[in-house]
């Protein structure tokens, strides 16, 4: 459980970067970058930006959840020492308890969203926008897209490292559509 622990990427990181990075730079032409602010994510914004000649901001906002005192613990050994916390075991209400000094998945949500929209607001139309985040964050978002619940919208998606969601916004009719999920296929 990372959490915002300032984590480097790995040696298999970063290769998983470079490669999204020049798969990036053969399948879109992008305008601008949003990045996490936590150093995983500058770490593979900066990678990208190796493939990818676009303006980045680093913002608090695409962050991972801030698991507070319980960041660093395994995942099994999480679930085990405080299973009120899992959303498996106790469903959705575990979705709105904070980690003491932490923030709940609601939370995250509510911040994840927020942004999103905000940053749809921004863009030309025509523009395209790239996103680097971490898992939890997109699973969040896309199941705020699909109108999925907190339990179903962490357990019944995946998001692999390097991953690509592709969204189309109509700027006439605010629609988002969803055009590729969790492609690791360069990875």
């Amino acid at each position: 459980m990372q959490g915002w622990a300032p984590a480097p990427l790995t040696d298999r990181g970063r290769e998983q970067a470079d490669r999204l990075g020049a798969t990036l730079a053969g399948r879109y032409d992008i305008d601008r970058i949003l990045s996490s602010d936590l150093r995983r994510a500058e770490e593979t914004a900066d990678i990208l930006r190796d493939h990818v000649d676009a303006p980045v901001a680093f913002e608090p906002a695409w962050r991972e959840r801030d698991m507070g005192v319980y960041q660093g613990l395994p995942l099994e050994e999480m679930w085990e020492r405080f299973p009120e916390h899992d959303l498996g075991q106790t469903g959705p209400e575990a979705a709105h308890r904070r980690a003491e000094s932490g923030e709940s998945l609601a939370d995250v949500r509510e911040r994840i969203t927020e942004r999103w929209e905000t940053a749809l607001a921004e863009c030309e139309s025509g523009e395209t926008l790239l996103v680097v985040t971490h898992g939890g964050p997109l699973r969040l978002l896309l199941g705020h897209l699909k109108d999925l619940d907190f339990v179903d919208a962490i357990t019944e998606q995946s998001q692999g490292n390097c991953s690509v969601n592709e969204f189309e916004f109509d700027h006439g009719t605010g629609a988002v559509r969803i055009v590729r999920e969790n492609d690791t296929g360069h990875c």
